[in-house]
C-alpha cells in the first residue's frame, strides 16, 4: 500500500463529502466548496468521518494515483474547513504593490506598472508597509492547486537575482547568494 494512500482523511466538523456519479468527490465546508474528478481505478467511500481510498492493483500506476488522490482529498477537506495562504515579499528599491478589488498593481523596476486580475477564487490583501520594510502581497484562497499557480506567475514577473536579492520571494524562502566580482589585487 502507498504510505500516503492508506491513511483515510479524517473530516472535521460541519464539513461535508459526497461521491457524485462519474467518481466526482465533493466537499462542502464553511469556506465554500471544491470538486475534484477521481480517476475509474480508485475508490473512494465516505464512512465514521472518514474518507478512505483503495486501488485495485499493485500496478505502479495505481500506486501513484492512490497517492494522488488522497492528497487532493486531503487538499480539499483542508481548504474549506481552514483556507490556505501564502505570502510574498517584495525585495528592491521602489518595489510596490497595490491591491484594488481583484487587480494586483505592481511597480517592479520597468518602465511601466504590471497589472493581473487575480480569478474569483483568491483574495489579496497588501499589508501595511512601514519605512525600511518591503511591502509584503497577502493572498488567501481554498484551492491550494489555484492559489499556488498564481503565486509562481507573480513570482515570475520578477524572480529573486542571487546577487543582491531583488525580486519577488515567498516570505521564508532561503535563497542561494552569490559573493559577486571581488577587486584583484595586482
Amino acid at each position: 500500500m502507498s504510505r500516503i494512500g492508506k491513511l483515510p482523511v479524517h473530516l472535521p466538523a460541519k464539513v461535508e463529502v459526497s461521491i457524485l456519479p462519474g467518481n466526482v468527490v465533493k466537499v462542502k465546508g464553511p469556506l465554500g466548496e471544491l470538486s475534484q474528478k477521481v480517476d475509474s481505478d480508485i475508490t473512494v467511500t465516505v464512512e465514521d468521518n472518514l474518507v478512505k481510498l483503495t486501488r485495485p492493483t499493485d500496478l505502479p500506476r495505481h500506486r501513484s494515483l492512490h497517492g494522488l488522490y488522497r492528497a487532493l482529498i486531503q487538499n480539499m477537506v483542508t481548504g474549506v474547513s481552514e483556507g490556505f495562504t501564502t505570502k510574498q515579499e517584495f525585495v528592491g528599491v521602489g518595489y510596490r504593490v497595490e491591491v484594488a478589488g481583484q487587480l494586483l498593481k505592481m511597480s517592479l523596476g520597468y518602465s511601466h506598472e504590471i497589472h493581473i486580475m487575480l480569478p474569483k477564487e483568491i483574495s489579496a490583501e497588501a499589508a501595511a508597509v512601514k519605512k525600511g520594510e518591503n511591502p509584503v502581497l497577502i493572498l488567501k484562497s481554498i484551492d491550494k492547486q489555484l492559489l499556488g499557480q498564481v503565486a509562481a506567475k507573480i513570482r515570475t514577473l520578477r524572480a529573486p537575482e542571487p546577487y543582491k536579492g531583488k525580486g519577488i520571494k515567498f516570505v521564508g524562502e532561503q535563497l542561494r547568494r552569490k559573493a559577486g566580482k571581488s577587486a584583484s589585487a595586482k
